[in-house]
């Protein structure tokens, strides 16, 4: 009996080791957020495949850039902070809306329960961020985004702006409790799913992490789904319904990017 659990634990070992060397390397080739990309480079991606040329084809009458996001589990809270920020380097008045929404989130969260000295750090390190892509720098929107990349490209800018967000998601369906447990798949209790699915980093985000952050900080997302449905277009899908897009997403199973319209 003894073993047969030393050959699992082994197993186990190798399993996570096997991991760790395919994050490493995915760490390594990728940025955490790319260049802007011709929304034709994703037609190599599926080369020969006819059902996605056709949807590529598609969506090209609507967008003309994609950038990409490292595939990490976090691609959707860190495509959204950066593509929402970006608009705010343009847009003075959404921007100062949104830098007292963030300024006063970590108290909302405070009075939800969530201990202070936890908050502290990324709430800090979220403001810092927000304040280093002000639309009214003197240096112009042009080197501001240049600073924004550069900042989501620093594992701990990025990824502090992902665990804050989370937080804030996780705040969101707390606070709403009995409209979001209609949403959860399987006997998770909102309390489960938000410690398990939502607050860790690297899980993968569904409607219900989208729901409940556009709802929390009042933005607008538009995703577009490049799967293997029927027909030739691409299904889109805003959130929350009937909402003005600020912020354009792509999604591919599993996965997060961001797209620019035409």
């Amino acid at each position: 009996m003894e073993s047969i659990d030393h050959n699992d634990s082994n197993r186990d070992e190798m399993i996570m080791q096997q991991q760790r060397e395919i994050e490493k390397e995915i760490s390594e080739s990728t940025p955490l957020v790319s260049e802007l990309m011709p929304l034709t480079c994703l037609g190599a991606e599926y080369n020969g495949d006819d059902v996605f040329t056709a949807k590529i084809q598609d969506l090209s009458k609507k967008y003309k850039f994609i950038r990409r996001t490292r595939p990490d589990g976090n691609c959707f809270f860190r495509a959204f902070a950066y593509s929402y920020l970006e608009y705010l380097i343009t847009n003075n008045s959404a921007y100062q809306e949104f830098q007292k929404l963030a300024e006063s989130s970590k108290n909302k969260l405070v009075e939800l329960g969530f201990p202070s000295f936890t908050l502290e750090d990324f709430h800090e390190t979220f403001m810092e961020v927000i304040k280093r892509v002000c639309p009214d720098n003197p240096a112009g929107p042009d080197e501001v985004k240049n600073e924004l990349h550069k900042i989501f490209n620093e594992q701990g800018y990025s990824d502090y702006v992902v665990v804050y967000l989370r937080l804030i998601t996780s705040g969101k369906l707390q606070e709403d409790a009995d409209f979001y447990q209609h949403f959860i798949e399987g006997d998770y209790s909102i309390e489960e799913f938000r410690h398990q699915e939502v607050e860790p980093m690297y899980k993968e985000s569904d409607h219900i992490h989208i729901i409940a952050l556009c709802t929390a900080l009042g933005v607008g997302v538009k995703v577009e789904y490049l799967d293997r449905g029927e027909g030739g277009t691409v299904k889109a899908h805003d959130f929350p319904e009937g909402s003005e897009s600020k912020v354009y997403l792509i999604y591919r199973p599993g996965h997060y990017d961001i797209l620019y319209p035409n």
